[in-house]
């Protein structure tokens, strides 16, 4: 399975914000150029995670985003169905009906679909479990302060 690279911005952009609190919101153009990513394709991601009510979007010349929800109470499944939809990696187009099963075997559920759905139930599962403020704990404490000097600068 493949995710897009709305996904990894998506976590990078709210792990930003986390780290910078509950300041004034930060506009797409200085989190694109903090990245090194092009701003249009962020910006539809940051709203992609403000339809999904994730992120909260502030109007204005001095606007920008912010996160919706704590740390605590955002996962990187919310992230990943905000970003590449709720649909499930794999979809079976049942092909195994053009082999010429017997009728038995066709009403059977398919072995491989409901393989490949236990796997995606257990990535969901997991994704599901690891929050933002997990990963706050887990990053170095260096990698926060030069989030935070970097937001100092840029905000004058």
């Amino acid at each position: 399975m493949r995710m897009g690279e709305g996904v990894e911005w998506g976590l990078h952009c709210c792990l930003t914000l986390a780290w910078i609190g509950d300041q004034e919101p930060i506009s797409t153009a200085k989190l694109a150029e903090h990245f090194g990513v092009p701003p249009t394709y962020l910006n539809k991601c940051l709203q992609a995670l403000v339809r999904a009510e994730i992120l909260r979007s502030v109007s204005g010349a001095r606007g920008g985003f912010c996160l919706a929800k704590r740390p605590d109470e955002l996962t990187f499944l919310d992230v990943v169905i905000a970003v590449e939809g709720p649909d499930a990696a794999f979809r079976c187009t049942e092909i195994r009906q053009n082999e010429g099963c017997s009728r038995d075997e066709k009403r059977r559920p398919c072995a491989i679909a409901g393989a490949m759905q236990e796997a995606e139930e257990a990535w969901r599962t997991a994704l599901k479990a690891q929050t933002l403020a997990d990963i706050m704990q887990k990053a170095p404490a260096a990698a926060a302060e030069r989030t935070r000097r970097w937001y100092q600068e840029v905000r004058r």
